[in-house]
């Protein structure tokens, strides 16, 4: 993206499902920036630990230092005056107020780019996300692949080798052993009664 394709700042969103290689852009655009010498600061929720605690990190093993922090208001205590750029991954995980911290910081002259989840494991807009995507004026919506080899869009949560219920706890952070691209068709959501036994979610 060049800088003086918009007036002043502007906010960028890279979204899909997991395994779609939202991390790995964020990590592209960012090493871009730093190509340029640009002063960049990169932000993750601290309930993502993962990979790497103080990284972001793809699911195909690349990473970039971040700063973990519990909500936005961490992030508005750390950020610099002189930051051109700032990046903000899972960006779902966030509150509401990061919403308002984003069009601050584009008002303000600066670069903004977010990646995360559009969707949850409901198939239902996730957090802030919406809204960002409604500000923003560039978006990218990745696409995964699903099992019968179609473009995922969907974000597939597993619990016990099972689809998860519509009431289970929208944020349960994991990888590969909780979750799967799935295309519109294969994603399957449990709704009505909740099946027995429960699944543990913490196991």
């Amino acid at each position: 993206m060049l800088a003086h394709a918009f007036g002043g700042g502007w906010i960028e969103l890279i979204v899909g499902p997991m395994f779609s290689g939202k991390s790995e852009e964020l990590i592209r655009r960012v090493n871009r920036s730093l190509i340029a010498r640009q002063r960049v600061q990169v932000f993750k929720p601290a309930i993502d630990a993962r990979y790497i605690p103080e990284a972001v990190a793809s699911h195909d093993g690349r990473s970039l230092k971040a700063v973990p922090v519990a909500d936005t208001a961490g992030i508005r205590e750390l950020l610099a005056d002189d930051t051109q750029v700032v990046a903000i991954d899972e960006g779902q995980f966030f509150d509401e107020a990061v919403i308002v911290l984003a069009l601050e910081l584009a008002d303000g002259g600066k670069r903004v780019i977010l990646a995360g989840l559009d969707l949850d494991f409901r198939g239902e807009p996730f957090g802030p996300m919406p809204a960002l995507l409604a500000h923003a004026e560039v978006v990218e919506k990745l696409t995964a692949i699903c099992s019968c080899g179609r473009a995922a869009t969907r974000t597939q949560r597993l619990i016990g080798g099972q689809p998860a219920h519509y009431d289970d706890p929208v944020i349960l952070v994991g990888a590969a052993e909780r979750y799967e691209p799935r295309c519109r068709e294969h994603h399957v959501v449990l709704k009505g009664e909740r099946p027995v036994p429960l699944f543990d979610l913490a196991s």
